[in-house]
């Protein structure tokens, strides 16, 4: 059986989460992530740090690009599996993958890394919404 993906819906999906992330952790909930991470930024931005963040925001698009491609291949299954598709049967498969795959994944930073509740509810926060943002996308473009 071949896969049928628009990958057009899977660059819009990436650009969409990466447009999220910088919202989510800028300034929306940035200042708070940074201090429950301990993160303490310098007054100034130096070349090198440039450097380091723009090599950070390419590997968050390269895995935002396959998260989206990964949850396309997802929902081709479900509708083959369900015979039915749209937006709420995307939204719910989306909703099923954050609980079985993020939330696991993810609890280790509060339960092992010594993390406060509310740095977790930010970031799984965060993949709850990209991920609910990616499918509808995936659904609408299909």
């Amino acid at each position: 059986m071949e896969v049928e993906i628009n990958y057009l819906a899977v660059l819009l999906s990436t650009l969409a989460s990466v447009i999220l992330g910088s919202i989510w952790f800028g300034p929306l909930f940035g200042k708070q992530w940074m201090r429950l991470a301990g993160i303490q930024m310098p007054g100034e931005i130096t070349k090198a740090m440039k450097k380091s963040m723009m090599r950070s925001y390419a590997l968050v698009a390269l895995s935002s690009f396959i998260m989206a491609a990964v949850l396309a291949h997802i929902l081709f299954y479900v509708t083959q599996f369900t015979d039915v598709f749209g937006v709420d049967t995307a939204v719910t498969t989306a909703l099923w993958c954050w609980l079985g795959f993020v939330v696991p994944a993810t609890l280790g930073s509060v339960l092992w890394e010594d993390r406060p509740w509310k740095y977790w509810f930010i970031t799984a926060g965060f993949w709850l919404v990209a991920l609910v943002v990616t499918a509808a996308i995936l659904a609408v473009w299909r």
